[in-house]
């Protein structure tokens, strides 16, 4: 997903911008704006995760009939993404293995980022869940800021746009995020509390 305000920011400057959504398994892009192509049926499971049938499916992982088997409910293909269909229209929410279970509730790690990343004091962040011996989790925002706000302040930010176990319990400020080499940020460091700064 794009960084939250960067379509919006792109928009607003006269750029054309088109969303898709697709992966390997689906031949690339097989969903524009948030519709699919043609012949190309989504739904969401029972447990949030985005299914796609259709042409576009591949026809298997290569010498793996077991991941194959796995991967497939009927002609569906499972995803790992999570996602709802408002108004008809695909909206991904994140990955179904970015789940933050802080307390009993489910909390996906991308929504609780989006909102932090509003604050008018953060340049970027992150959000990921770490071991908790109370919640079993604990939200923590990873955050890029000249003057980064106290966590006090950035929870009672984020309160006010979501519900409050999604609001960080923990803030750590870092000069940027640390990335992996696809430049993706390196969220198992940021997990477990690898490449902090003091």
């Amino acid at each position: 997903a794009p960084p939250p305000g960067l379509v919006e920011a792109a928009r607003a400057a006269g750029a054309r911008v088109v969303t898709s959504y697709g992966m390997s398994e689906t031949c690339g892009g097989c969903v524009y704006d948030g519709t699919p192509l043609y012949n190309v049926d989504l739904k969401i499971g029972d447990d949030g995760r985005i299914r796609v049938a259709g042409p576009v499916l591949f026809s298997g992982y290569r010498l793996r009939p077991d991941l194959t088997a796995s991967a497939l409910d009927g002609d569906w293909f499972v995803t790992s993404d999570l996602g709802v269909l408002d108004d008809g229209g695909l909206r991904v929410l994140g990955r179904a293995d970015d789940v933050i279970n802080t307390g009993g509730e489910q909390v996906v790690a991308a929504v609780p980022a989006a909102a932090v990343a509003e604050h008018p004091a953060v340049t970027d962040a992150v959000v990921v869940g770490r071991p908790d011996p109370e919640w079993g989790e604990r939200v923590v925002a990873v955050v890029v800021s000249p003057d980064p706000p106290s966590l006090a302040d950035l929870r009672a930010f984020v309160k006010e746009r979501l519900p409050a176990c999604a609001a960080p319990a923990e803030l750590v400020v870092m000069s940027e995020i640390p990335l992996l080499p696809n430049g993706k940020p390196n969220l198992a460091a940021l997990r477990y509390g690898r490449d902090r700064e003091p």
